[in-house]
């Protein structure tokens, strides 16, 4: 009977380990989980390498949250159009690229709380005086960055205006198509234009008229997953408004 006791009481031993060494390594794991973060590769000024690095508005908001809320992360610059469908299937933990709320990203994604104001507006060739309001782009040629706000404007308002939509991987090659009189207009985020206008003394491009579409920039992940990340940025982005970091690193790029 005795016998019976002890193998008992040495299984019951046994087994309470075990569970002990998996929470343990749980713990462990999540202490050291480090989420794949996608940014855009080109988007002054919120993301672009200089240097032989990555800066700008994202990088540095993204930077200082992970420092704040204690998580690890490694740095993805990809082309845009590959960015959602990335999170989406689960090889990206999130993104932080200038993303755009709508309503169609809501259903697939999980947003976070706004950390930029933007809106969208036309850009043009800098002696183009015929394109001053959206009812100016009637039978127009649109250069527009895949996968973006302004490639969704072009989109939607395609028939409408009878133009035609010509399709690239970054901004630069828009402003670009632009310039050169091979387009007549882009769509690009208000703080990404007006960063690059202020950068050159003569440019070949501007902007045209008010901002036809307004915009909140926002963190994201897939649709269902990842809610502690998310809840991360969000409890970072508070704290750095709250201590002033965010101003501080906003005005390193954007003057108000």
């Amino acid at each position: 009977m005795m016998k019976k006791v002890l193998v008992s009481i040495m299984a019951i031993a046994v087994v309470g380990t075990m569970f002990i060494g998996c929470g343990e390594s749980d713990n462990k794991d999540n202490a050291n989980k480090k989420y794949l973060i996608a940014t855009d590769a080109k988007y002054a000024p919120f993301e672009f390498e200089q240097d032989g690095k990555y800066v700008g508005i994202d990088v540095e908001l993204l930077d200082a949250i992970a420092k704040v809320e204690n998580f690890n992360y490694e740095l993805k610059p990809m082309d845009f159009d590959g960015i959602i469908p990335g999170i989406t299937s689960n090889q990206l933990d999130g993104a932080i690229a200038g993303i755009n709320m709508t309503d169609e990203r809501k259903k697939i994604l999980d947003l976070s709380d706004t950390y930029f104001e933007a809106g969208l507006t036309m850009v043009v060739k800098s002696d183009n005086e015929t394109i001053k309001k959206p009812e100016d782009l009637k039978g127009k040629i649109f250069a527009v960055k895949k996968g973006t706000a302004g490639a969704k404007f072009a989109e939607d308002n395609k028939d409408k205006y009878g133009a035609t939509i010509k399709y690239f991987e970054d901004s630069p090659a828009t402003f670009l198509e632009v310039a050169n009189g091979n387009a007549d207009v882009t769509f690009e985020d208000y703080p990404v234009i007006a960063y690059k206008l202020s950068l050159e003394k003569k440019s070949d491009i501007k902007i045209a008229g008010e901002k036809v579409v307004k915009g909140n920039y926002v963190f994201a992940v897939n649709k269902g997953k990842n809610a502690e990340l998310l809840k991360k940025f969000n409890e970072g982005l508070k704290k750095l408004k709250e201590n002033g970091e965010y101003d501080k690193i906003v005005s390193k790029y954007i003057k108000k």
